[in-house]
């Protein structure tokens, strides 16, 4: 008889009790929209905070397991989550994001009948007050494909990392080096990946400004890395000068929108 969860949720905390709360309140309310709990395993991953983080997590008895010690950053974090997982499926919800509303784990358990390896959705992009920007395919150039692959990627992220869910025996290692290794695994799974499943509702709330946000130059230039890895030198240089454009054409017509 296989225990095993179905799905594992991951949260990287660190100093978050400002935002952890809301993320935790919403996998409270998925939760009690299904009828197996045991389905759903819970991780949080912290690297060792000094603020209220812990005590917060601690209130929350779905969660599965806290693990609270040093880490050299987000990427080395997501690395032991993953390394901890024994569902089937993994999905990173970091704290301040959200599950999309108390929907979306029935959703995604009547969509992993279909076995597919990868499923993924638009996401809903939110400031810290909470106030909704927008979806991320309307509200950033990052335009959402009903049948995904990985030369998407050419122009950078297409998908919101907290939007995209992987079989865990697929899903490898992040580069804890690279500021943009969230692209890179991305790729690298639905390089794996038969065809993934689109799920039209969003699965997440996603908080504006992370790592990559705060570290925009260096996250620039590790995206070329990836983007040079996995499409060449010359085709990674003409699709930065797309992305550039494409940028500002979009920043033109629709305001800024990061």
């Amino acid at each position: 008889m296989n225990n095993s969860p179905l799905l594992t949720i991951i949260t990287i905390t660190y100093n978050a009790e400002q935002f952890l709360e809301r993320t935790l309140q919403s996998a409270q309310h998925a939760l009690n929209n299904i009828t197996n709990r045991e389905a759903v395993e819970y991780l949080i991953i912290d690297g060792k905070s000094k603020d209220n983080t812990l005590q917060i997590a601690e209130r929350y008895p779905f969660i599965s397991k806290i693990v609270s010690e040093p880490d050299r950053g987000l990427y080395d974090a997501m690395n032991k989550g993953l390394a901890l997982a024994r569902g089937k499926y993994v999905w990173f919800l970091n704290a301040g994001d959200e599950i999309f509303d108390p929907n979306v784990l029935k959703t995604l358990f009547s969509a992993f009948e279909s076995d597919a390896d990868v499923y993924y959705s638009d996401a809903m992009l939110v400031r810290e007050n909470g106030d909704e920007v927008g979806l991320r395919s309307e509200f950033t150039p990052h335009s959402l494909p009903n049948d995904l692959k990985w030369q998407d990627f050419a122009l950078g992220m297409k998908v919101c990392h907290q939007a995209f869910i992987a079989k865990r025996s697929i899903a490898p290692t992040y580069d804890i080096d690279n500021l943009s290794a969230d692209i890179d695994w991305e790729i690298e799974c639905l390089k794996k990946s038969g065809s993934p499943y689109y799920i039209k509702s969003p699965l997440c709330r996603y908080l504006i400004g992370g790592v990559s946000i705060q570290n925009h130059r260096r996250s620039l230039i590790d995206r070329f890395k990836v983007l040079h890895k996995h499409f060449g030198l010359i085709p990674s240089i003409f699709n930065h000068l797309r992305i550039f454009w494409r940028g500002v054409i979009f920043s033109r017509t629709h305001g800024k929108y990061w």
